[in-house]
């Protein structure tokens, strides 16, 4: 057990005196019991509220990634859009009960837990000061209200859509497939009904329809995929209902204002020297890189701007718009794109996301209804500099 000096503003007596370090907290939290603060499941759960992890992508690594031992009161979050070592001793600084890190710190599998390496370093020292770190990452690039808006907002007045929206995270019925036959007189259709709803995933509804003159019963049913093998399994059995079974894949539905990237229509078409002035001014920079579509001068008009933070390659591959903008992109990419007439503006990966947290501070003070401390980092900063 290891064991901590108490302040003598905290202490029953005035010697000091050796206490094990969890009657420390304990201590320290009745000491402070007039402090706001959120226990770390409901605030998670409000995170969640605000902009939810199922809108990240599959391959990402989103959420609460350090745990302290539970319960777990939070007072003080503190964001920053990289956690490096410079910016958890900050985080320790300044009390910091949970640091939500937009970029995950932990994203490639962990075999051990050692002082060997930066980000093993991170974990250790967040665990030994019961910090928990959460990661929103992509979620926070799709949501409505993220990290791309944040960035279209400087582009003027427009109107965006992402370029490739969300699906909804539930389909709007039960199952994955709906299956629909028609059941004539001459079968059996209280025997075909109570099989197939005596199949697990299984919801049934039937109507009257009409086919060839002839009075039938549709049956529509909805199913898992599990479910599906059974269902046409049964129905194989029955050469007439087989042949005119229809079986439908079924879509969960898009979300208009939540994807990845935006697609930007400027109100107002402005020159190429206009709109770089824009960006450099919302992005607080003094320089970004630009690669000159084919054709295009400084005076080329701008109406349209396909926009991702971060590395945007992927996501703007194939986008038609008068100018690319992101943080980073290949080489190729590049190439690609200017050779198509598109513009380009590179102003390194962090740069395009770095400035939302501020927005997002703000944003989460009203969620939350300011029931909880919420600071920025002053030493989260890009690693590549202009020299």
């Amino acid at each position: 057990m290891r064991y901590s000096v108490l302040p003598g503003s905290c202490m029953l007596s005035s010697r000091v005196r050796l206490v094990p370090t969890t009657v420390r907290l304990v201590h320290s939290m009745i000491c402070n019991s007039s402090s706001s603060f959120m226990d770390l499941k409901a605030l998670l759960s409000s995170l969640n509220d605000f902009a939810s992890l199922s809108f990240a992508e599959s391959w990402d690594n989103v959420g609460l990634l350090v745990e302290p031992s539970p319960p777990h009161p939070v007072n003080t979050l503190f964001l920053t859009n990289d956690l490096t070592e410079e910016v958890m001793q900050e985080a320790l600084r300044k009390k910091a009960d949970l640091i939500l890190s937009y970029h995950p710190p932990i994203f490639q599998p962990m075999k051990c837990i050692t002082w060997k390496t930066w980000k093993e370093r991170l974990v250790i020292r967040a665990l030994e000061n019961r910090v928990a770190i959460y990661s929103p990452h992509t979620a926070y690039d799709a949501a409505p209200q993220g990290v791309n808006s944040w960035l279209a907002k400087g582009l003027g007045v427009c109107t965006s859509r992402p370029i490739h929206p969300s699906k909804a995270p539930n389909y709007p019925t039960e199952g994955t497939h709906r299956v629909e036959f028609n059941v004539n007189h001459t079968q059996d259709l209280d025997e075909v009904i109570s099989t197939v709803k005596g199949i697990s995933d299984v919801s049934v509804t039937s109507f009257s329809a009409r086919t060839d003159d002839e009075e039938q019963t549709r049956i529509s049913l909805n199913c898992s995929q599990q479910a599906l093998i059974q269902v046409v399994a049964f129905l194989s059995q029955n050469r007439q209902l087989y042949q005119k079974t229809e079986i439908l894949s079924l879509e969960k539905p898009l979300l208009l204002h939540t994807g990845m990237g935006r697609l930007c229509t400027l109100d107002e078409p402005v020159s190429l020297a206009t709109m770089i002035e824009r960006i450099k001014r919302h992005l607080k920079l003094s320089h970004v890189r630009l690669a000159l579509g084919v054709g295009r001068t400084l005076e080329s008009q701008v109406k349209a701007v396909a926009l991702c933070a971060g590395s945007g390659s992927s996501v703007l591959r194939g986008a038609e718009a008068d100018l690319y903008l992101t943080g980073e992109m290949s080489h190729h990419d590049v190439l690609d794109a200017a050779s198509q007439g598109i513009n380009v503006i590179l102003c390194e990966h962090t740069n395009t996301e770095r400035g939302f947290l501020s927005d997002l501070r703000d944003m989460l003070g009203a969620h939350l209804e300011n029931k909880i401390n919420i600071i920025l980092s002053e030493t989260d900063r890009d690693p590549l500099h202009v020299v």
